[in-house]
């Protein structure tokens, strides 16, 4: 306990010290502020500048279990930048990109331009405006530029697991470091740099199972930050603000508090997005979990047709968390209509059983994020998600009320009145959205246009695109 204080008291004065020093507007040419309120994506988010002037405060620093104190001296320490004409290219492309979807915002028509020959034009409901989404997307594809740092081995770096609930982490490294189209191997023609780390592997292989140091993530994490801030002059440019990780585990945010400019200014693409844990919308990305038993989607893909679900709604799976017991309590083995287990029966398939469902319950576990809300969506099920402060993948470009229903926990023993009651028309309508949406969240390889791998980069995208370095 002492540890954990010792930690988030470090953050608080890091957090206290930054609004201080950079929270509010200041001369131009220092430090960092709000600059204005310029809506790229929904839900809205500030439009953040972080100013590159004659001088900066150097944010390279990992203290680990000692010296945090020492951390708010070295936030005074000052350093000389010349002018940068290749940031200010970068920066050039994303204003005239921000120019161009802030006109898509202003159409009145109601549907999407086709342009060229793409095999697919974002339309319906299911989309929050399908308009700015398309112009945004179709710019990611042209502009978007990602640069991995090469530094480190594997297993901790540039691999991870492809075949478990953690899938989603392997397969994004793998896949980006393959990719020809947004990566880079210019740095200074980046938009963004991906810090290529693994939490999963580097607790599966540091991590002991008896001593239980948590602090191995913050000396592995803190150290690759250190070499390639040292090594390199953008993690320093920006404080990390056009940096990103990405995490699957549960530990993922917590593998950010050990070096604040990853916890407070970096991108953070996590499939635990908990707004309790101090996910932040306004810098972080949600992203889905995944679980790959044999790494291939083959098999669980696909259901019935809405005239032949002849179960109403269904959940399997372990009582842990705060909202499965709530739910086992009122439903487990109780009703014929609405089946619930914490093992399923012999002879029952758990993806046949899906495909068989109108609904299926998604309620979080140990922590907010499930997999069955993208195994409903396979299996062209209506996910029923039970949550609490939970932000929802792609949520600032896709509609979920559109293809989901969201029950709060008080409203848990009253499912089957809440489902009964939504009319067969709707329940139609949320069918459509769960099979327009199913494309959102298919693993390809290679990757194709809008699946989840370059949703999960316009996440990224729009994240940079609320950031102005200068």
């Amino acid at each position: 306990m002492f540890h954990f204080n010792k930690i988030y008291l470090s953050l608080v004065v890091f957090a206290i010290s930054a609004f201080v020093f950079f929270g509010h507007d200041s001369p131009e040419g220092e430090g960092v502020k709000w600059l204005s309120r310029f809506y790229v994506s929904t839900p809205h988010f500030p439009f953040q500048r972080v100013q590159k002037g004659h001088q900066e405060f150097t944010l390279s620093s990992y203290t680990g279990y000692s010296g945090e104190w020492g951390f708010i001296k070295k936030l005074f320490t000052k350093r000389k930048f010349k002018g940068d004409k290749t940031l200010e290219k970068v920066e050039a492309s994303l204003a005239k990109a921000r120019s161009l979807i802030k006109e898509a915002s202003l159409r009145t028509n109601a549907t999407v331009p086709h342009e060229g020959n793409n095999d697919y034009v974002p339309q319906g409901d299911i989309y929050r405006n399908a308009i700015v989404f398309h112009r945004s997307y179709e710019l990611m594809e042209k502009l978007f530029k990602i640069f991995v740092y090469e530094e480190g081995e594997p297993p901790l770096f540039h691999y991870g697991p492809c075949k478990n609930i953690y899938s989603m982490e392997g397969i994004f490294i793998n896949l980006l470091e393959s990719n020809t189209q947004f990566r880079t191997q210019n740095p200074d023609a980046a938009h963004v740099y991906f810090l290529p780390f693994s939490v999963v592997m580097i607790l599966k292989n540091l991590f002991h199972p008896i001593i239980r140091d948590k602090a191995v993530l913050g000396r592995t994490i803190g150290d690759y930050v250190h070499i390639i801030s040292h090594k390199y002059r953008y993690w320093n440019r920006s404080y990390g603000a056009d940096h990103f990780m990405l995490s699957c585990h549960d530990w993922g945010p917590r593998s950010t508090w050990y070096v604040k400019e990853l916890y407070f200014t970096a991108i953070r693409v996590l499939c635990n997005a908990n707004i309790s844990e101090h996910f932040n919308p306004k810098k972080d990305a949600s992203f889905p979990e995944i679980n790959l038993v044999t790494g291939e989607t083959t098999g669980i893909i696909g259901g019935y047709p809405p005239w032949n679900r002849t179960i109403l709604a269904f959940f399997a799976g372990g009582m842990h968390g705060k909202i499965r017991p709530v739910l086992f309590k009122h439903w487990e083995n109780k009703d014929k209509d609405v089946l619930v287990f914490e093992k399923l029966p012999d002879g029952i398939s758990y993806h046949e059983t899906m495909k068989k469902s109108k609904y299926c319950i998604c309620p979080s576990g140990y922590e907010v994020a499930s997999p069955r809300i993208v195994e409903a969506i396979y299996a062209q099920c209506v996910p029923v998600i039970m949550s609490q402060q939970y932000v929802l993948p792609f949520s600032d470009v896709l509609n979920w009320d559109s293809f989901s229903v969201q029950i709060s926990v008080s409203d848990i023993p009253q499912v089957k009145d809440i489902l009964l009651g939504i009319s067969e028309e709707k329940y139609k309508r949320l069918h459509e959205g769960v099979m327009q949406v199913q494309r959102h969240f298919v693993i390809n390889n290679p990757p194709k246009r809008y699946d989840v791998f370059r949703m999960i980069l316009h996440s990224i995208w729009l994240r940079r695109l609320n950031v102005r370095v200068k």
